[in-house]
């Protein structure tokens, strides 16, 4: 099961390296297409501001065109351009009349004076718009020349258009296989991550196993050895009675601290269960007495 589960991890291991690495690649490849993606949309605004400014120099030159054939534009409204224009005309011609001429009086020159106040705001208020479509100056009193120059500034703008549009074009031919690429790393991650995840509990769950079988082991080599130890315990208490049983006075240093205090107290010791009334007998005979080997004895075995 060890082995079962160190496998399980090793498997793991494996597939979370390969899951970081793929993610890794995943994580630089998001950041290309990123960019790529920005750049395109850059040029794909440049198209369009071409296209801004061919939509309205197309609306000046259908203006023009109009006013040449004494028609007023389909919407009723004039390109900015040709606002400018005659704003700026009829600016030019209320100056110099004022300048010019001495017959007008008071009334009329101040009523000459609010109208051009008026003119110069709309010329603010028109300029910003024409400077941001790059409007071209035209004159109104050469109609054909400024239509056939706003027609030539249109196919300009035009063709700008259709450039940055292929371009933006290319850049997306770079992006698409890019992006194929980011869902297949994706897909490969989720993948791996997946095996992962699985080799992960597998060996979580032998380990799991592996913990229980270890404490059921453990509990019975705890029994084992304290039934041993009681075993032990009883076979050591065994032996040490038989070996006290054993002993010989000489051998038991309690008897002979025993012994010594009684012959210290009685002045006498009484070996071998002798009674008192014994005494005669222990008396040595007058015949010659074997020697006797001094020590102390057993005492009466019956």
């Amino acid at each position: 099961m060890r082995e079962q589960r160190n496998g399980h991890n090793e498997n793991s291991r494996r597939a979370a390296d390969s899951r970081n690495s793929v993610q890794d690649q995943a994580r630089e490849l998001r950041e290309r297409i990123k960019e790529r993606l920005e750049e395109q949309k850059e040029v794909r605004n440049r198209a369009k501001v071409h296209q801004g400014k061919r939509d309205e120099i197309q609306s000046q030159m259908r203006e023009l065109i109009s006013q040449r054939r004494g028609k007023r534009g389909e919407d009723g409204l004039k390109p900015v351009v040709i606002q400018l224009s005659e704003t700026i005309g009829e600016i030019d011609r209320i100056e110099n009349r004022i300048m010019t001429d001495g017959s007008l009086t008071l009334g009329k020159e101040n009523a000459m004076l609010k109208r051009l106040k008026t003119l110069i705001a709309k010329r603010e208020e028109l300029l910003p718009i024409a400077e941001e479509f790059q409007v071209i100056e035209i004159d109104l009193g050469d109609m054909e020349g400024s239509i056939q120059l706003l027609k030539a500034e249109a196919d300009a703008q035009h063709k700008s258009m259709l450039k940055a549009n292929k371009e933006a074009d290319e850049i997306w031919e770079e992006i698409r296989p890019m992006l194929e690429e980011r869902d297949f790393l994706r897909a490969e991650g989720d993948r791996l991550h997946n095996a992962f995840v699985t080799s992960r509990e597998a060996a979580d769950k032998v380990h799991s196993d592996m913990k229980v079988l270890l404490d059921q082991v453990n509990e019975i080599r705890n029994e084992i050895k304290a039934q041993q130890e009681e075993r032990e315990r009883i076979i050591k208490e065994h032996n040490q009675a038989v070996k006290d049983a054993l002993k010989t006075p000489d051998e038991d240093e309690q008897l002979a601290t025993s012994l010594a205090n009684q012959l210290l107290e009685q002045g006498s010791i009484t070996l071998g269960g002798a009674r008192k009334g014994d005494e005669a007998s222990q008396r040595p005979s007058k015949e010659k007495k074997k020697s006797r080997r001094l020590g102390t004895t057993r005492g009466n075995k019956n």
